[in-house]
Formats: structure tokens, C-alpha cells, sequence
């Protein structure tokens, strides 16, 4: 084991469907260091919730994980249930996706976030109560607001009701899952700006979930970058995104604007991710690699250090240059697309 804060090790995890055994997330490894923000990247199905509830041992009834979740020198995959609960908001919490369905409709915000921090703590209602206060005013809500219910809420205040739960306990980990889905471009800027402003504060480290590789460049400083539940690049985000190395990564980048440097027309990824309860022998994205040759689909590519601390699975990573040249290029992927269609 490293000295890494949070470390990630040969993660597997897998769902149990009436057409089998699921891999979600296959043999999956990354760490996060004190004060450092990773950003899991990837198109919806990826598997990087699953991830998230892997780390936060929050799988439905039937699925289950394999490898090690070692926070600070615990594996949490070896932890009780009990134990696990202790852990959490303790030492990791989770901004959830869905604001709405993560307060509970019935009981006022306040009793919410109080009866969080008393679960963990000795904390007396009324101590409680002015953390709850506390917390607010550190994400920019009128503490009177306490005694309202999440309805009387708008979207953008109840997330920001969420952050302010997920810090109640001072948590070493941070997990936001998608914490910016369904709010407006302005709301979305201003939480992530409150997110930011206040894992600074805090010193805490973060994993940001999220497909929008623009809310990666603007909050994190690494970056894993998911495929049909492998990792198919990591690394720091500005090599990452500056020099990418896997097909996957430079199909993405295409598929969002800059508004930085020259202009360009966006290109979509042709096709679908496999199924993962029938995943394909080789590389899982061959079937929508325009650069794919004969070895892709018959074996997995390992995973390879291309410069420090960048790893990349891809067994074309000799041929990076012209690759990257003709990514760039709309014809590249529309003939994939035919070939598809």
C-alpha cells in the first residue's frame, strides 16, 4: 500500500441480471492524495456510480466487489455493515446526484443535516442545530431557511442543502456524484465554484463523478477516464487533455466545445458501449475505434506508463501522432459511422 489518502485496487464489481453476471467495473485502480480533486470521466453506463457505491459499500442486494477500497490503510471491503456506517459522513461522504430524492421530503432540512451530525457524534440537538447554521452560511443559505422543507427549495438551494450535509462531519473524502445534473449553466457554475471554494477551506479531497469533461478541466487537478467499466486513460488532467493517448479520450474532446483556441465543429462517438453482461474479448471499444486493427478485437491492451504518473490501455500508442491528426478530423469518425450504420 502507498500513502495515498484514498487507493483503489483491482476494483471489480458486479451486478447479478437475469442474463447473468454483470462486470460494472473491471479491475479498476486509482488513488487520490490529501487535498487532491480526481474527476472519474466517462459516458453514461461507464460505471463510474457504481464505483462511488462500491467506495461508499452502498450496492444493491445481490451485487458485490472484489479487490481494495483502502482509505488511510482500511480496506472498507473488509469492514461490517456497522463498521461501514461509521465510516460514512465520518471520513467519506457523497453529494448525490439527485438533490430532490436525497432529502427526505417529510422532515424539515435542519433535522436533516442534525440528525446526521448527532448519528456520529455526541453533538446535543442544540449543537446540532447551530452547526447546521454554521454549514449554511459556509454554502450561502439563510440559516432561518433551516426550518423549511426541501419542496420550498429551489433546485440549486437544495443542492447546495446537500453540500452542506456531505461537510457537516468534516469528511477526509469527498464523493460528488454528478452534483451539477439538471441545474441551469449559471447555478451549475456557482456550485462548483462553492465546491471548490470550500474543499479549499476544508482540505478535504474529492472525486468528482461526471460525463462533462469541461466541469473536469475546471475542478480537477486528475483524472480517470472510464470506458464500459475499464480505465482506459489516467492521469493529470493537462496531460490528460492536452495529450491524450487513447482514442476514447480524443472522441470525447471532440464531442465538447472550446471555447478556448481554435474553433471547430463537434464530432460524436459513432455507435454504442458493449453489454457488459456479453463483453467483447478485446478491447471494448474496438467496435467504435475508427483506428482499430486485428489485435484490438482479440485481445484486452494493457495498461502502459506513457509519461509519468499517464497511463494509457490502448495497443496503438506507437502510432500517437498521425492518430491524434486524424481524430481530429470529422471524415474519421463518419466513416466509422457508415461502417456502423
Amino acid at each position: 500500500m502507498t500513502n495515498s489518502l484514498l487507493e483503489i485496487k483491482n476494483l471489480r464489481t458486479c451486478y447479478k441480471s437475469l442474463d447473468g453476471l454483470v462486470w460494472a467495473v473491471d479491475d479498476v485502480s486509482f488513488t487520490i492524495e490529501p487535498g487532491e480533486t480526481l474527476g472519474l470521466v466517462g459516458e453514461s453506463g461507464c460505471g463510474k456510480t457504481t464505483i462511488i457505491k462500491s467506495i461508499m459499500r452502498l450496492l444493491p442486494r445481490g451485487a458485490f466487489s472484489s479487490g481494495e477500497i483502502s482509505l488511510k490503510g482500511t480496506n472498507l471491503l473488509d469492514l461490517s455493515i456497522p463498521e461501514m456506517r461509521k465510516v460514512r459522513w465520518d471520513k467519506i461522504s457523497i453529494i448525490s446526484q439527485s438533490a430532490m430524492n436525497a432529502l427526505d421530503p417529510v422532515y424539515k432540512v435542519g433535522d436533516q443535516i442534525g440528525e446526521a451530525i448527532r448519528t456520529h457524534t455526541t453533538a446535543t440537538k442544540t449543537d446540532a442545530w447551530k452547526r447546521a447554521e454554521e454549514l449554511f452560511a459556509l454554502v450561502g443559505i439563510d440559516k432561518a431557511r433551516l426550518n423549511e422543507y426541501p419542496h420550498q427549495f429551489s433546485g440549486g438551494m437544495r443542492q447546495r442543502a446537500i453540500i452542506a450535509m456531505a461537510l457537516a462531519l468534516n469528511p477526509d473524502v469527498i464523493v460528488a456524484d454528478e452534483p451539477t445534473t439538471a441545474l441551469d449553466v449559471v447555478v451549475q457554475a456557482q456550485i462548483l465554484k462553492r465546491i471548490r471554494d470550500l474543499q479549499k477551506k476544508m482540505n478535504s479531497s474529492m472525486i468528482m463523478v461526471t460525463h462533462d469533461i469541461s466541469v473536469v478541466a475546471e475542478t480537477c487537478q486528475k483524472v480517470v477516464v472510464m470506458y464500459a467499466g475499464k480505465v482506459v486513460e489516467s492521469g493529470s488532467v493537462k496531460d490528460v487533455f492536452e495529450n491524450p493517448y487513447h482514442p476514447y479520450t480524443m472522441g470525447l474532446k471532440n464531442a465538447f466545445p472550446n471555447i478556448k483556441g481554435d474553433k471547430f465543429d463537434l464530432i460524436s462517438i459513432p455507435g454504442y458501449p458493449p453489454d457488459l453482461a456479453d463483453p467483447p474479448k478485446g478491447c471494448r471499444f474496438a467496435d467504435r475505434c475508427p483506428f482499430a486493427s486485428d489485435i484490438c478485437f482479440v485481445e484486452q491492451p494493457a495498461s502502459e506508463e506513457v509519461k509519468v504518473g499517464h497511463m494509457v490501455a490502448c495497443h496503438h500508442i506507437d502510432s500517437i501522432d498521425e492518430i491524434r491528426e486524424q481524430a481530429k478530423k470529422h471524415d474519421t469518425w463518419a466513416k466509422l459511422d457508415k461502417e456502423l450504420a
